[in-house]
């Protein structure tokens, strides 16, 4: 066994090889206090015949005991990935990629387990250190060293590797993968930071990463393997030579074309052309062992060709300037009856993003190593086949699914309102309908309009765009809103969003062995550019959330509740929520503080139900006057629901100024009317009522006549009395029960 240590960011990370999973290629533990994670790396001694790409996968898995529980659900066992196991295995995978050999086709496998967490920092930065550093160790072929970490700003200081409690104070959370020469791997979001701090949070965290890098090149002096001879798809000099010349121009001509599909069209035509051409040429049977050698020529060629054309003469595949960015159209309230909607298309890309206001029941439950909790903010992006005019068989959404969604949703996160001032649950769902280049910035911009149209109060708009880059040698161009093929072609694929006060979010990927802190200022200074154009034409549409939202989304109303009088409003076994839900259809939430949410689309509905608590919540006052419900007819008087769920005793004689012989000459049950409270028992808190004091004495009628004066009817015999319960009844006359 074998271990180093490193001190970074002022705690311990430890990586030891030799005692865990010794039959993989490469295995590591990298601790950090009580998080230990195990991190193996195996490649295939050869590759399969017939392939011609690098098949590599990442699989970031957290176990359930890591922490000390049991996975929910019927098998007690952990199922698929959650979203968060899948963006992290995506954020290993992107810097781990460009640092195999080109041409290296063998199948590799890297997985990341979180066998212990202290549930209060991350595991990610430690997931993807570990990955890097079981490559380098093993006889793969890798080029390591490959550092990685997480960095915060708290007070104005930046944090490395920062707990989860560290990172809500954290005005950025940068996750960072580089060599010693260059950064491979950014994800960023920040709360509207100006570039230039996001330039110096991350030349920050590559100044850091250089201890790591040494920590790891220690553990392969001490334990690593010579790497293993392996061969590579290349291509033979002479092939190369051959397809250039037969296909240059006709591949360059292809590329001008402009229109996504009919330059895919050419392409795969001329593609097919080449075994046709060459076996005329060679001959079917020296073709054949050949054929897979002159495809990948002209593959390379079409990126040649693409890539010569920016460098030499600054012409893209469309025809535009290097930072050009392609027609906006942007149609709000695209669709009827949702809360929210836009449809927004940039170029060949297009997205109709759709908001949807629920309510705390529509809450998201999330489970992870920091523990469980709820989320008001959903973001899902979908992304069909017939987006790019292919078939295919629609499946739950995959890692490119969750990953754009993430991303677009970290940029639109920080303008949101904050604070409970809007409580309501936001859904966000992106149906990207076309695609040619960053459909995820498109989905970002949609989003912000999409919450607009629904009148979600934001405190500005959210654009995005897409920047690529042609790297050869010491020369570079940065190109603005890449299409597809740029994307495919080029050397990176750098995603900027934000407001007009800052950044919100950002991702970058390089597709060689990195880029400079010089190259990424200038491509977030051209990002900046490119925003700022598309805001503008956002702002021209629709610069503000409307004033009303869609008549279609539900109102909320917040009532805060002494929290000793919830259970007036829930009842016994939850009967009087339970009534008023089916009495009026509103929704009703009920927190331990005592903050209650009701809502409702249909404005009556809202209106009675928020009537009826304020009513249970209300406390009935001597001398007020009520308008109540006659609940049950007795024959010494009426019981009045004169508040929600609150009765009052309105004796016979309190009914009316004159003597009645019956309660139902005047009232019966069902019978709305005005009463007046005019005692509370002080021993037993019942409630005696009073109709006669709010009608006028007839004319003539003297006061103690009112009030009971004059002959009084016979009694009734005794017997007839019996069968009412003699005082047992007359106990129950001041009856009231609040929680009836």
């Amino acid at each position: 066994m074998h271990s180093v240590s490193v001190e970074f960011g002022g705690k311990i990370i430890e990586i030891e090889t030799g005692k865990v999973a010794r039959q993989a290629d490469g295995a590591v533990l990298v601790k950090q206090g009580d998080n230990v994670v195990l991190v193996t790396a195996v490649s295939s001694k050869s590759a399969r015949d017939g392939i011609d790409f690098f098949p590599l996968t990442v699989n970031y898995q957290e176990k359930r005991y890591s922490t000390g529980k049991v996975p929910g659900g019927y098998k007690k066992r952990e199922g698929m990935p959650s979203d968060g196991e899948t963006l992290i295995s995506r954020l290993i995978d992107r810097p781990l990629r460009p640092l195999f050999p080109e041409g290296y086709v063998n199948e590799t496998q890297v997985i990341a387990t979180v066998l212990a967490s202290d549930g209060e920092t991350p595991a990610d930065a430690l997931a993807m250190y570990g990955a890097a550093c079981a490559l380098h160790i093993s006889d793969i072929p890798f080029g390591g060293p490959l550092g990685a970490c997480r960095i915060g700003r708290i007070n104005g200081e930046f944090v490395l590797n920062p707990t989860f409690a560290q990172m809500r104070e954290s005005d950025i959370d940068i996750f960072l993968a580089s060599t010693r020469g260059a950064i491979l791997m950014v994800e960023a979001g920040a709360n509207e930071v100006p570039n230039d701090d996001i330039v110096a949070a991350i030349a920050y965290g590559h100044d850091a990463i250089g201890k790591l890098l040494d920590a790891q090149e220690e553990l392969r002096r001490i334990a690593g393997n010579p790497k293993r001879e392996y061969s590579l798809l290349t291509i033979p000099t002479e092939i190369m030579d051959q397809v250039d010349v037969a296909f240059r121009q006709k591949i360059n001509d292809a590329l001008s074309i402009g229109n996504k599909l009919e330059t895919y069209e050419a392409l795969s035509r001329l593609k097919s052309e080449v075994s046709e051409y060459f076996t005329a040429q060679i001959g079917a049977e020296a073709f054949e062992p050949l054929k897979k050698h002159y495809k990948a020529a002209f593959s390379e060629l079409e990126r040649r060709v693409l890539r010569w054309n920016v460098l030499d003469h600054s012409r893209r595949v469309d025809g535009r300037a290097l930072d050009e960015i392609r027609q906006i159209t942007i149609e709000p309230s695209f669709l009827p009856r949702v809360h929210g909607s836009v449809l927004f298309t940039r170029g060949e890309t297009q997205a109709i993003v759709v908001t949807t206001l629920g309510t705390s029941s529509d809450e998201q439950f999330v489970e992870n190593l920091e523990g469980e909790s709820k989320s008001n903010y959903l973001f899902h992006y979908n992304f069909p086949p017939y987006s790019v005019g292919e078939c295919g068989i629609l499946r739950s959404p995959g890692r490119r699914e969750i990953g754009h969604g993430a991303l677009a949703r970290r940029a639109i996160e920080p303008i949101l309102p904050k604070d409970g001032s809007f409580p309501y649950t936001l859904r966000i769902v992106s149906e990207i309908t076309e695609s040619n280049g960053s459909s995820s910035m498109a989905s970002a911009c949609g989003a912000s309009l999409s919450l607009m149209d629904a009148g979600v109060p934001v405190t500005g708009a959210v654009s995005g765009i897409a920047m690529g880059l042609i790297l050869e040698g010491d020369r570079y161009s940065i190109l603005s809103d890449i299409l597809g093929l740029e994307d495919h072609l080029g050397d990176m694929d750098f995603k900027v969003a934000g407001t007009a006060r800052g950044v919100t979010a950002l991702q970058m990927d390089i597709k060689v062995e990195g880029i400079t802190i010089d190259i990424m200022k200038a491509a977030i200074a051209k990002a900046h550019e490119g925003r700022m154009f598309i805001l503008g034409k956002m702002n021209d549409v629709l610069a503000m959330p409307r004033a009303e939202m869609s008549e279609h989304a539900p109102r909320i109303v917040t009532i805060q509740v002494k929290p000793d009088r919830i259970r007036d409003i829930i009842g016994t076994g939850g009967k009087i929520i339970r009534g008023i839900v089916e009495e009026t259809g509103a929704k009703i939430d009920i927190e331990d503080s005592g903050l209650c949410r009701v809502a409702s689309s249909n404005a009556e509905s809202l209106r009675r139900a928020v009537a009826i608590i304020e009513g249970i919540l209300t406390e009935p006052e001597i001398g007020k006057v009520y308008r109540g419900t006659v609940k049950k007819i007795a024959e010494f008087g009426a019981f009045v629901e004169f508040l929600p769920n609150t009765d009052g005793l309105l004796h016979i004689s309190q009914i009316d100024h004159r003597r009645i012989a019956q309660v139902t000459d005047v009232l019966n049950e069902g019978d709305v009317i005005d009463v007046k409270l005019i005692e509370i028992d002080s021993r037993t808190g019942k409630f005696k009522l009073s109709r006669k004091e709010l009608l006028e004495r007839p004319e003539g009628m003297a006061e103690e006549e009112s009030h009971g004066g004059g002959e009084r009817p016979p009694r009734r015999p005794h017997s007839d009395r019996d069968h009412r319960g003699g005082d047992r009844d007359r106990g129950d006359r001041g009856g009231y029960n609040r929680n009836r």
